[in-house]
């Protein structure tokens, strides 16, 4: 694979202006800019200026780490007064790790990791916080073309294939309590499969799922682009569905972090979440943008393949590897006017009734309590207001997933308990 140069930076992005009604108590801050109910402590005793220039930031190499790549490579992270420091990592257990001992300031990271590490069950039990959602959309399930030879190609047929028990058929996931392997256990459990019974899972980092399919390791697995079509374009598998298909316009990978992290470097905090807002307000706002995204993230220091197979899915440009090729408007998203960014409070809560559903918790938590200690809304909308982007009317949201099932966020616990199929 060709190792490509380095994107040059970009000096034509708009530099932040400040309001006329910055008041002199407050030091020309950009925080005059957020009501006065939005502002924490640590931001109204005095300057908001960040408190740490070097920002490290953790990564997987997958296209949904754009947006940090880009705030870096954009220099988007200058306008706010620190430097993201994009740092590559080889599994969401090191990611964790890296985090949870403070080696990593933050991370482009699995949702459902964070939620994890916060109830005790991804490893080592660490109070986090998601800062915002990075992206929705753009993973999908790629099952092994040796399944398409036995007639599976769906979830109705590899039902039908599990069913006969000619052996036991492998999937893997990124990370136990991640969201491929939440987005892989509704899709089986949604064509009548129970991924705690009838199949086998395990657990691949996302940059190797081709390589262990190629050696038949596994019959299918769920990871993010742009390795589900990287798996069509060296002709050993084909994608089943997409996660979009699964709910449209999910939850993703977000900015994650410690607590302490947050409470330690507050106005840090801001300025990462601010620089990357405008990285996916860039990368999102047009094509070509798009195209110079992928360009830079296929290099070997970021994801490390081609630029095609990455650009196609970015730009919603589909091919299933069974013949039928279709434009998706629901592919990855970086901002789609900032609703993609916002951490609702319905989208960490479902994480956990998933976690329940499949066992991986054993008691219902206080879902709404936990999801507003993790996502700090409060730091996201102080981030928005530097950037300029507007917020949701609701801290929740309202999603039909493929099975036909509403999750609203009203009632966590009557919905976690309400799936026929569950460990």
């Amino acid at each position: 694979m060709e190792d490509k140069k380095q994107a040059p930076a970009s000096t034509d992005a708009k530099s932040f202006s400040r309001r006329d009604f910055v008041t002199a108590a407050m030091g020309a801050s950009l925080m005059t800019m957020v009501p006065p109910g939005v502002r924490s402590g640590a931001w109204a005793a005095g300057s908001d200026a960040p408190e740490k220039k070097e920002v490290k930031i953790g990564f997987i190499p997958l296209t949904d780490c754009a947006s940090v790549v880009m705030a870096s490579v954009m220099k988007f992270d200058e306008k706010y007064g620190i430097k993201i420091i994009p740092t590559k990592e080889a599994s969401w257990a090191s990611v964790r790790d890296k985090l949870v001992n403070g080696e990593l300031d933050a991370a482009h990271v699995l949702y459902g990791l964070i939620y994890g590490v916060q109830m005790g069950i991804g490893g080592p039990k660490k109070d986090m916080n998601v800062l915002m959602c990075l992206n929705n959309n753009g993973q999908a399930i790629t099952m092994s073309n040796q399944l398409k030879e036995k007639g599976a190609t769906d979830g109705a047929s590899l039902a039908k294939l599990i069913a006969k028990k000619e052996r036991e058929y492998t999937f893997a996931q990124t990370f136990p309590t991640g969201t491929h392997a939440m987005w892989l256990y509704y899709w089986l459990a949604a064509n009548g499969i129970n991924p705690m019974k009838d199949v086998k899972t395990i657990t691949v980092p996302p940059p190797q799922m081709v390589a262990n399919m190629r050696v038949g390791n596994m019959d299918g697995y769920c990871v993010g682009e742009p390795w589900n079509n990287r798996a069509i374009m060296d002709n050993i598998g084909f994608t089943a569905v997409t996660s979009q298909e699964i709910w449209v316009d999910h939850p993703e990978k977000v900015l994650g972090t410690t607590a302490e992290w947050v409470q330690k470097y507050p106005n840090t905090a801001r300025a990462a979440v601010a620089a990357i807002l405008e990285a996916g307000r860039w990368i999102d706002s047009s094509i070509a943008n798009k195209q110079k995204t992928a360009e830079t993230i296929a290099q070997k220091s970021y994801v490390n393949t081609d630029t095609e197979v990455i650009v196609a899915r970015m730009l919603g440009r589909y091919q299933n590897g069974l013949g039928k090729s279709w434009d998706d408007k629901n592919h990855m998203k970086f901002f789609n006017d900032g609703l993609v960014n916002f951490p609702y409070l319905t989208d960490g809560m479902w994480f956990m009734t998933q976690h329940k559903r499949w066992g991986l918790l054993k008691d219902h938590p206080n879902y709404l309590e936990v999801a507003k200690k993790v996502n700090r809304i409060d730091v996201y909308k102080e981030g928005a207001a530097a950037a300029n982007v507007p917020l949701p009317k609701s801290e929740m949201r309202t999603s039909k997933l493929i099975d036909g099932v509403v999750w609203d966020g009203k009632d966590p616990a009557k919905y976690a308990d309400s799936f026929k199929v569950r460990a």
